[in-house]
């Protein structure tokens, strides 16, 4: 894809590379010619691809790369994840070049990245605070099925491109639109979706009627003639919606994607899929796609990378799933679908589901300490790492050893495990042909899968 707000642009650096989003955008970047350099604190399949495709990526924390500059000579554009601190030295660096040597290197967070590609294209923009990403995806196959090549930037690899970015030459762009700190108010929608609205990321909205303030606002910036598809009687997304049937200054259509009454079959499991894939179906009306067309797409969709992700069997037959969900309605909900898929019955009359679970942020850990254990109510054994901290400092009032507790308090069959090898050493001996495994957690958990004896 090609935006002439970046096209005089050679060379580009990227802080936070590794991130699912950024990745994408150096991606694009890289197709279409520039330098792209970046760095991440710690090195990842998404890195790993980023570097044979060309980037030059440093991993670690940041060090100065000539004399006392932590960016390379002649960077004409610099982008960043907005998880970092306005403290972080290639960011105050970028910074003070544009204030003191007038060298105007441009600098954006990923979200203005995101706003300036959407401008000027018919924008697609899929939120929620679970299913989004699934939801994009299967958007993105619906029209690149019926041949509207779109572009599309997805938080997860497709796996029929195997990749996070689409380089489309149409009119569409769909994107996964992220709702923490307010990033997806940057974007330019002609059609939005919203999933659902949960309480997460509090650390940021602080309460409920902060979150839907923020979708809001969001479905405030749809075009006028645009659409909105959502579930309009969910009970949080209700307030939102009102807020936009009483707008008089521009005419937006709703649609309620449970209104759509066509039996949809999927590969993947799970109802809360049946609804995404309603949602999507909704798109495909809209932009003109042959109803036939859409649920073909959608009977061959395959899911993308982390969610319901196959790993294949270990040496003990067991078969070996990684996930993303970390927030307990994501962890139900995948726990639901795995029940679905894999039931007891006369075949398999012990057959158990094992998760191992990476509780993600001490913040969100604390914030939804009494519902995990609800959520994990569908497994027969829950084993705990340490919690996955990313962006926040060590909170000592919270860890997963009190997680655990309030499970095994609730009747779960629970147990810490402090590393990765201890928890793949109890699962080589515990786990037999005929049970499932899973990781969990939006963490780098999914390593414990690498490490079971295959």
């Amino acid at each position: 894809m090609s935006d002439t707000s970046f096209e005089k642009f050679k060379k580009v650096y990227f802080i936070g590379i590794g991130g699912i989003g950024m990745s994408a955008i150096a991606r694009m970047f890289l197709l279409e010619g520039k330098e792209v350099f970046g760095s991440d604190l710690s090195a990842s399949e998404v890195t790993d691809e980023l570097q044979k495709l060309g980037a030059q990526i440093n991993i670690g924390e940041p060090k100065p790369v000539n004399g006392e500059n932590f960016l390379p000579e002649g960077i004409d554009l610099v982008i960043y994840t907005v998880a970092i601190p306005e403290t972080q030295p290639q960011l105050r660096e970028a910074r003070s070049r544009t204030e003191s040597d007038g060298s105007n290197v441009p600098v954006f967070t990923y979200p203005e990245a995101l706003g300036i590609l959407s401008k000027n294209k018919f924008t697609i923009a899929v939120a929620g605070t679970h299913g989004k990403t699934t939801t994009t995806a299967m958007v993105a196959k619906i029209l690149i099925d019926a041949g509207l090549d779109p572009t599309v930037i997805v938080g997860s690899f497709l796996k029929d491109q195997k990749s996070n970015f689409v380089a489309g030459k149409s009119k569409y762009f769909i994107v996964e639109a992220c709702e923490y700190k307010r990033s997806f108010l940057n974007l330019h929608p002609d059609i939005s979706i919203i999933t659902n609205i949960d309480d997460d990321h509090l650390d940021y909205y602080k309460n409920m009627e902060g979150i839907q303030q923020g979708f809001t606002e969001f479905l405030g910036l749809v075009k006028n003639g645009g659409t909105v598809v959502t579930d309009s009687t969910h009970k949080n997304i209700a307030p939102v919606v009102r807020s936009v049937e009483s707008q008089t200054d521009r005419k937006v259509e709703l649609i309620d994607y449970n209104q759509i009454e066509d039996s949809v079959s999927l590969k993947i499991p799970g109802q809360h899929n049946i609804q995404n894939a309603k949602a999507a179906l909704v798109v495909a009306e809209i932009v003109g796609v042959a109803k036939d067309v859409a649920l073909k797409a959608l009977s061959n969709f395959s899911g993308t990378w982390r969610r319901f992700d196959y790993h294949g069997v270990a040496k003990s037959g067991v078969e070996l799933y990684d996930d993303y969900a970390h927030h307990p309605s994501e962890i139900s909900a995948t726990l639901q679908a795995a029940r679905e898929k894999f039931p007891k019955n006369s075949n398999n009359p012990n057959r158990k589901i094992v998760i191992a679970f990476q509780p993600h942020l001490y913040s969100r850990t604390k914030e939804h300490l009494e519902e995990f254990a609800p959520a994990f109510s569908g497994a027969d054994e829950i084993l705990l790492l340490p919690i996955y901290a990313a962006r926040e400092p060590k909170d000592p009032n919270i860890s997963s050893e009190l997680v655990v507790e309030k499970m095994k308090a609730a009747g779960l069959n629970a147990q810490f495990f402090p590393t990765f090898e201890s928890a793949a050493n109890y699962l080589n001996t515990d786990l037999k042909s005929g049970d499932v495994f899973f990781t969990m957690g939006a963490g780098d958990v999914s390593k414990i899968i690498d490490i079971i004896e295959k």
